[in-house]
């Protein structure tokens, strides 16, 4: 029997390497066509994905209204031997998703009045603000002869070259725009046919998550020794930690911070106030930059309009993110990822620069879990090791063991 596990282990590892090799050598010499069966299975599995994520994020509110309004029905449901009570689940599931669609409804039917009213606006002066831009070029030229030598001569560099760009790839670019645009409609409308497949999945998801879970940690217990499988659900209870709290309290403080930003430039009378505060909710989720990203065009989308008010609005969001960053910030997401804040920067730039605005958003909590597995083995080695945990005792350059330390206490180190 020994035998045979060994020929069995012999086997799949060898298989495993041949099949790694083999991938290695298609994605980088090949016809690429494991990128291409695994891109189909992506974009074949995506409602599938949606509706986990939108599970993942309503999975609280659906545990709420069982304990406020169920909760005899769910502990006697338990004490049954029940996964969960079907009726209670029911109806949690109808209340979540009215008052989403209530919620939803309130925010269209305010906002998006404003903001089509204010982006008609923006279209409307357009022509308005080209003059304005136009006149500030002019009386800056007018007032620096010398600046407008350079910039003339700059134009007659670049004349040539411009005109070459415009007809020899500008033009022919267009219709490759047009199919990209047309492209682009129908992307949107499968995006949608998606989510709407992803909603009914997550309510599936939502009504079964016990027994999901109870199917996963059968699986795992079937597959895996009994001795790794602590270690196993102590990590995916981290790792489900750091993301349930950083982006499920990421979106509710930029859904916060979006609304204030609304009434504060309303008092103020800011222009554009619901494009402007569409803006910067929406940016505040990405993590240290999202603020300024936000402010910059907004700031100068007023400044046209009423350069005294940009001055106005930009005081304000200063104070709007000084409030968030020190008190509505760390109410609602606490220290979930355990990062410092050269770490957030870290994360924010090296998932950006791979994933663009998703990895600057969702760098940051796989980031907190590579942190915190890192931390783990590090501890773990030096427990093994009898050295200290603490970061402090690394100080000097050789730390002292437990035993040394103890044995300095009692004046017998060095003896």
């Amino acid at each position: 029997m020994k035998r045979g596990n060994f020929y069995w282990k012999e086997g799949v590892t060898v298989f495993l390497t041949v099949a790694a090799i083999l991938l290695f050598y298609d994605t980088m010499f090949g016809q690429r066509v494991a990128q291409s069966f695994f891109g189909t299975l992506a974009g074949a599995l995506s409602p599938i994905v949606y509706g986990a994520m939108i599970a993942y994020l309503l999975a609280p509110i659906i545990d709420f209204w069982e304990r406020l309004l169920f909760r005899e029905q769910v502990r006697q449901a338990q004490a049954e031997g029940k996964l969960c009570a079907s009726g209670p689940r029911a109806v949690s599931l109808l209340l979540t998703w009215i008052l989403i669609c209530v919620a939803a409804w309130l925010l269209l039917s305010v906002l998006l009045p404003e903001l089509y009213r204010s982006i008609a606006q923006l279209i409307g002066n357009i022509e308005n603000y080209y003059n304005t831009i136009r006149m500030w070029i002019e009386h800056l030229l007018e007032t620096n002869p010398e600046l407008e030598g350079w910039v003339t001569t700059q134009m007659n560099t670049y004349y040539k070259e411009m005109t070459n760009w415009l007809t020899k790839e500008a033009l022919p670019q267009a219709q490759t725009l047009m199919f990209a645009v047309s492209g682009g409609i129908f992307q949107a409308v499968s995006f949608l046919s998606d989510l709407v497949v992803g909603i009914i999945v997550s309510i599936y998801l939502l009504g079964t998550k016990e027994r999901c879970a109870a199917h996963c940690r059968k699986l795992v217990y079937g597959f895996l020794p009994r001795e790794k499988t602590k270690w196993l659900f102590r990590g995916v209870h981290k790792v489900d930690s750091i993301f349930s709290g950083f982006v499920r309290g990421k979106l509710l403080d930029s859904l916060i911070i979006g609304i204030i930003c609304f009434a504060g430039c309303q008092l103020l009378k800011i222009p554009y106030t619901p494009l402007v505060s569409v803006i910067v909710g929406a940016t505040n989720i990405i993590p240290f930059f999202g603020p300024f990203l936000g402010a910059i065009p907004s700031v100068f989308l007023i400044l046209l309009a009423a350069p005294i008010k940009a001055v106005y609005f930009l005081i304000f969001v200063i104070c709007l993110q000084q409030l968030d960053g020190n008190i509505i910030g760390p109410k609602i997401l606490g220290d979930k990822t355990g990062l410092s804040s050269l770490w957030v920067i870290i994360a924010i730039l090296v998932g950006g620069s791979f994933f663009g605005i998703r990895g600057m958003f969702f760098g940051v909590p796989v980031f907190g879990c590579l942190y915190a597995f890192v931390l783990f083995l590090t501890q773990t080695r030096l427990r093994e090791r009898g050295l200290p945990e603490e970061t402090a005792a690394y100080c000097t350059d050789i730390p002292k063991t437990e035993a040394e330390d103890k044995d300095e206490k009692n004046g017998q180190f060095g003896k």
